[in-house]
C-alpha cells in the first residue's frame, strides 16, 4: 500500500479534500486511515458552510427537474449538504453516504439540530458503488476527481438511478479568490501562483490514484457515455464581500495553511513567506484584514436516466 504526503489534501482554490494525512489505499483503490476524524469534521463543515451558497443554488435548480423519493449524497462527509438537500425536498428519503462512520455521526447531530430527516450509510468509494440502493436524486461534490477512473465511477452511479433520476456531478468552476491582488507585501498575485502550482500538483496527485485512467474531463460527455440524457452544466455564484464574516475566516485560513503545506517545493521563498504572514500571528492575517473576501463559482453537471 502507499501512504500519501501530508501535504495530500485540499489546497486554496480546490473544493474537496484530496488525500488526509494518514490515507492510505489497499489494491483494490479503498481508502483506509486513522485521521482525527473530529478536526477533519470541524474543517469540512467550516468549508460546507462558506460554499453553500453554491449548494442551495444547485438544489433549486434540481427541484425543476425531478421530485425525488430517495438523495443519495455520495460523499457526504459530515452532511452540510445532504441537510440542505433534506430542507428543499423534505418529503424525501435523503442518505448520507460516506466512507467515514464518524463523519456520518457528525451528519447525523447536524441533521438532528437543524431539524430535517436524514439516513446514513457507510460504503467506500468507489468499490461499494454498485451496493449502493436506487435513488431519484445522487448528488457527488467534488468527489469523483479522486477516483483513478472517473468515467467508470459516473457510470457505476449512473446504473443506481432510478428511471426519471438525476445525477449531479459538482466539479470544477473558477478558481477562489480571497485577496486583491496587492496585498501590501510579497510580490503581488500570489494567488494566481498558487492557483499554477496547484494545477502541477493536482495532476500529478491524479496519476498517483490507484487504477488511473486518462480521461478528458468533459463531464456532459461522461455522463451521456453512462446512458444518460440531457447532460449539460451550470454554474453557480459564492460571493460573500469584504469584510468577510468571521464565521468564515477560518476556512480561508485552512485553505492558506494546506496551500503552504503542500505546495511548498512548488512556491518560491518569498510566496511562501508571504503565506507564513497570512496565516500568522499580527497584524495582515487573514483573521483581521478588512479586505478579505470570499467569490467563486462551481460548477454541476447533470443528467437523467431516461
Amino acid at each position: 500500500m502507499r501512504t500519501l504526503t501530508a501535504g495530500e489534501y485540499r489546497l486554496a482554490g480546490s473544493a474537496r479534500i484530496v488525500a488526509p494525512r494518514g490515507l492510505r489505499w489497499d489494491r483494490r483503490g479503498m481508502a483506509h486511515t486513522d485521521l482525527d476524524w473530529n478536526s477533519m469534521a470541524d474543517r469540512l463543515t467550516t468549508e460546507g458552510e462558506a460554499l453553500l451558497p453554491f449548494v442551495t443554488a444547485a438544489a433549486q435548480d434540481i427541484a425543476a427537474r425531478v421530485t425525488p423519493r430517495r438523495i443519495l449524497d455520495v460523499g457526504a462527509g459530515p452532511g452540510v449538504a445532504a441537510c440542505v438537500l433534506a430542507q428543499r425536498f423534505p418529503d424525501a428519503e435523503v442518505v448520507a453516504v460516506d466512507g467515514s462512520a464518524e463523519l456520518l455521526r457528525r451528519a447525523g447531530e447536524r441533521a438532528d439540530r437543524i431539524g430535517v430527516r436524514l439516513t446514513t450509510r457507510v460504503a467506500e468509494f468507489p468499490g461499494d458503488f454498485a451496493e449502493l440502493p436506487e435513488a431519484d436524486l445522487i448528488w457527488t461534490s467534488h468527489v469523483l476527481h479522486h477516483v483513478g477512473d472517473q468515467a467508470a465511477a459516473v457510470a457505476a452511479l449512473a446504473k443506481r438511478l432510478r428511471r426519471g433520476g438525476v445525477l449531479a456531478v459538482a466539479e470544477g468552476g473558477l478558481p477562489t479568490r480571497f485577496l486583491p491582488r496587492d496585498i501590501g507585501f510579497g510580490r503581488p498575485g500570489i494567488e494566481s501562483r498558487i492557483d499554477a502550482a496547484t494545477t502541477i500538483w493536482f495532476a500529478r496527485m491524479r496519476a498517483e490514484l490507484p487504477h488511473a485512467a486518462t480521461v478528458v474531463e468533459d463531464w456532459p460527455a461522461m455522463l451521456s457515455a453512462a446512458g444518460l440524457a440531457g447532460a449539460g452544466s451550470r454554474s453557480f455564484l459564492v460571493d460573500r464581500p469584504a469584510p468577510l464574516a468571521p464565521e468564515y475566516r477560518g476556512f480561508v485560513r485552512g485553505q492558506f495553511e494546506r496551500a503552504a503545506e503542500a505546495l511548498a517545493d512548488d512556491l518560491d521563498a518569498d510566496d511562501r513567506a508571504t503565506l507564513g504572514r497570512l496565516t500568522g500571528e499580527g497584524p495582515g492575517t487573514v483573521d483581521t484584514r478588512p479586505d478579505v473576501y470570499l467569490l467563486t463559482a462551481r460548477t454541476v453537471h447533470t443528467a437523467t436516466r431516461p
